[in-house]
């Protein structure tokens, strides 16, 4: 999705000038951008930038310090089941079974409905993710990457309005993460599911995002450009490199990481506007 063609009225997602302060610290400050229905936002920037303290407020476990965020035209008032996050750990309940863990969810969404149907739904989520041979496995049983699943699942089956992921794969090793990144891609592109992401992985945030919002170095930190990512789905972790265009839009977001990232922190360009930061199209 072009972040050109989106208009105010269709944005699911409205960060509007969020801060997060200490006593003598301020973390991040002025940070606005917007997530519209169907898009697929990842969030770039080192360590010590805040990028965690905003999915936190995203899903309504954190509140910031200045500014509000809203979901479908309303302030988050704290966690809701519109708003789903998968962490860096699975998260799982250890005493459930895999189909039991993603029923319990489902359960919670739709309190109305029978113990069949929820069983039903838990086991769809699963045979989706490729894991319906497991379903009565318990996490103690299922590796990293299955667990991982479990919670992409789960996260899937109740149907929330946004998906928030925290470097879900940054634990597990390296093909693992390559095929879940994949399996997530094409889940969300079939749902069309609206997604909220934090990475460190620069070709993760190639792989899966419409736009990778760029943030400087902290304290202080904030969005200093909105990258376009051209290039054409599906995409396949395996052949991106081959991709025209994947260079000079990986070069560009190493290039801030290196060297912009750390120059811009408290050094905003001339003519900057933290309401509408640069958008480039490296890749265009």
């Amino acid at each position: 999705m072009d972040a050109s063609l989106v208009q105010a009225s269709s944005k699911l997602v409205s960060v509007e000038g969020i801060a997060r302060k200490f006593p003598g610290l301020t973390v991040f400050e002025d940070v606005w951008f917007h997530v519209a229905p169907g898009e697929f936002v990842c969030l770039v920037g080192h360590s010590g930038c805040g990028k965690t303290t905003i999915l936190n407020i995203l899903a309504g476990l954190d509140t910031p310090s200045e500014g509000a965020v809203l979901v479908g035209g309303r302030e988050i008032e704290g966690p809701s089941l519109d708003r789903a996050v998968i962490f860096q750990g699975h998260a799982l309940m250890p005493w459930l079974t895999a189909a039991e863990n993603v029923a319990f969810a489902v359960s919670c969404r739709h309190r109305d409905w029978p113990k069949h149907r929820v069983q039903d739904a838990a086991r769809a989520a699963l045979k989706r993710v490729g894991l319906d041979a497991a379903a009565d496995r318990k996490p103690a049983q299922l590796s990293g990457g299955m667990k991982q699943r479990v919670g992409i699942a789960r996260a899937l089956a109740i149907e929330p309005k946004l998906m928030l992921m925290d470097e879900p794969f940054s634990a597990l090793d390296a093909l693992t993460r390559g095929s879940l990144q994949e399996e997530v891609s094409r889940l969300v592109t079939e749902a069309g599911q609206t997604a909220f992401m934090i990475t460190h992985d620069v070709d993760e945030a190639i792989l899966l995002a419409d736009r990778i919002l760029l943030m400087t170095n902290g304290p202080r930190a904030r969005i200093a450009e909105v990258v376009v990512n051209t290039l054409p789905r599906p995409r396949e972790r395996a052949n991106l490199h081959h991709m025209t265009g994947y260079h000079p839009l990986r070069d560009h977001i190493m290039d801030f990481l290196i060297t912009r990232s750390r120059t811009l922190a408290g050094n905003p360009p001339p003519g900057y506007d933290p309401r509408n930061p640069p958008t480039v199209r490296p890749a265009g």
